[in-house]
């Protein structure tokens, strides 16, 4: 066989592989992945889906409404009335000192309420009047009024400068004897004792109004003070009256003041308490009103 034969019989035996497709070497088992290139990570980074971004007007607008219940709460539970001082106020609406509660909810805060009846309902025995008095006293003068308990005395000295309709009327039913025989139907402690009720329930009165007189002049901030008992309407007080027993501010302004203790405070703050919605025996009583003019 000649050189060139035994040359073509050996490239038929074998197939060269093309540089293009020689297998490559494998990688060592040992070798440690090559770590992605810092394209490689800036592009998964970016692949990922956004974060949303916060809602802050809701956000907010969530927020103020938890303020506002908040808020409301604080109002509705932080001031409430002391269960002694709501017991003062539980009568029926033409009630004497009707709700220190009713008027807390009115106005934030306590304040007593009476009402003179709209008809004559005083028993036959005692005098009653359909109308104010006509104006007799002289607001230049000194007026005391002495109040006569089974204890004791309370004097008090009237007030005509700040109240002159209110004194007027007072002094015009002590002298007519329609306190005489009546009784303190409601008394709270560290607050108050009322009366000038001929029912003796807190819903009586003379059979007329009295004209609010109200001032800042005098405060109740102290014990002593001589007020009128009235109901929401600021001149529907008629006979009722209280004397306060402790500071209470929340009346100033809002009820009429016509005069103050002056001795016998200790008597006043010594009348026995009732409530005439659970009493089942009369308060102690008003023996009698005198009026000295000085």
């Amino acid at each position: 066989m000649s050189r060139s034969q035994r040359r073509r019989g050996k490239q038929k035996g074998t197939v060269a592989m093309p540089k293009s497709v020689q297998p490559a070497a494998p990688a060592s088992k040992t070798s440690p992945p090559a770590p992605p290139t810092g394209k490689s990570r800036t592009t998964a980074a970016l692949a990922q889906p956004p974060k949303p971004s916060p809602n802050w007007p809701a956000i907010l607008s969530g927020a103020a409404v938890l303020g506002v219940l908040a808020l409301l709460g604080f109002m509705l539970f932080g001031r409430s009335t002391p269960p002694e001082q709501a017991a003062a106020v539980a009568d029926d609406v033409p009630a004497a000192i009707n709700d220190l509660a009713l008027q807390a909810l009115t106005e934030q805060a306590l304040a007593p309420t009476a009402a003179a009846p709209d008809r004559v309902d005083a028993p036959e025995s005692r005098p009653i009047f359909t109308e104010l008095p006509p104006m007799t006293i002289d607001p230049s003068r000194e007026y005391l009024a002495t109040i006569t308990t089974p204890r004791g005395e309370i004097v008090a000295q009237l007030r005509p400068d700040l109240a002159p309709q209110t004194v007027n009327s007072f002094v015009f039913l002590a002298n007519e004897g329609f306190y005489d025989g009546l009784t303190w139907h409601r008394v709270i402690e560290g607050f108050m004792a009322q009366g000038g009720d001929p029912l003796g329930t807190g819903t009586g009165g003379a059979g007329y109004n009295v004209p609010a007189e109200f001032t800042n002049e005098v405060a109740f901030d102290r014990p002593g003070i001589l007020a009128m008992a009235r109901a929401n309407d600021p001149n529907s007080a008629s006979s009722q009256f209280f004397i306060t027993t402790a500071p209470a501010a929340h009346l100033t302004g809002q009820y009429t003041v016509f005069g103050e203790v002056i001795a016998g405070q200790e008597i006043a703050e010594g009348i026995p308490l009732r409530d005439p919605m659970t009493a089942t025996t009369p308060g102690e009583e008003i023996i009698a009103i005198s009026i000295e003019e000085r």
